[in-house]
């Protein structure tokens, strides 16, 4: 199984930016999430169309499954 973590900012624009990571780290916490998100918006790392990042909106980590399929 394959894993994800979504971060979702908020723009100067009021839009929501995401940037996803495949394989984080095993265990990571919402505080070492919020954290690196703080980095983010303090680093100004990312350019948006509706301007710089200026919030946290949301983090998730996405589980999923891939499953394959024979084709005959």
């Amino acid at each position: 199984m394959a894993q994800t973590l979504r971060m979702i900012f908020v723009n100067e624009a009021g839009n929501k930016y995401s940037v996803n990571f495949k394989d984080p780290k095993a265990g990571i916490t919402g505080a070492e999430v919020a954290a690196a998100m703080d980095l983010v918006i303090t680093k100004n790392i990312f350019e948006t169309s509706g301007g710089d990042l200026v919030s946290k909106d949301s983090a998730m980590l996405i589980d999923t499954t891939e499953t394959e399929l024979t084709l005959s």
